[in-house]
């Protein structure tokens, strides 16, 4: 990927993402729905949009067909912004690398607790280094 379409991408994600934001009422798209990245074709025809939905599966399609139906008013919404001859063909794609990180870390912590441990973000100041105080050191 050239500089020249990863700045594009880049401003086709951040315009996007301020109009499903402020401008799209579509109550199929939930508020916790994130664009993670923009890949843009090297001859700028499409762009495919990769959305991040914490949503059960059903909502992450409809919102992913709702974003699809909306192509058309974002494409106008990037027209005075990217300066090209013509605007990419957006297509959405639905990204499951943050829900899989999600429930990775989920999964982590449920084991934590099964071992009786406690996870790091969840101790108190000074907790951390009470309990290394107690640890035997190795001679």
């Amino acid at each position: 990927m050239s500089r020249r379409t990863e700045r594009v991408g880049n401003l086709i994600r951040r315009i996007i993402a301020e109009a499903i934001q402020s401008r799209l009422s579509d109550p199929r798209i939930p508020p916790i729905t994130s664009l993670t990245r923009v890949q843009v074709s090297d001859d700028f025809s499409t762009a495919c949009v990769y959305v991040s939905v914490m949503a059960p599966p059903p909502q992450r399609e409809q919102c992913l067909r709702a974003l699809q139906s909306a192509a058309g008013l974002l494409r106008r919404q990037l027209a005075p912004e990217l300066r090209l001859r013509k605007v990419p063909r957006l297509e959405f794609r639905l990204d499951d690398s943050v829900k899989r990180s999600f429930d990775t870390v989920q999964a982590i912590d449920r084991v934590m607790r099964e071992l009786g441990q406690v996870p790091d973000y969840e101790r108190e100041d000074g907790e951390e280094a009470e309990e290394q105080d107690q640890q035997p050191e190795d001679a």
